[in-house]
């Protein structure tokens, strides 16, 4: 297991989680955006889970 690419994803995961609650701290929320940025993340934590095993 690279533990270069695994910090990489943590980070990636922590950036689009930091942009959804951005997204969703504004007045109107682009739903559409969140919906995608919620997918992102999910599938950035099932890649990490997939690399832990």
């Amino acid at each position: 297991m690279d533990s270069g690419h695994m910090s990489a994803l943590h980070a990636k995961h922590a950036g689009i989680d930091q942009r959804l609650r951005s997204e969703s701290s504004r007045p109107l929320p682009d739903t559409s955006l969140v919906a995608t940025l919620k997918k992102q993340k999910l599938a950035i934590k099932q890649e990490i889970q997939n690399l832990s095993h």
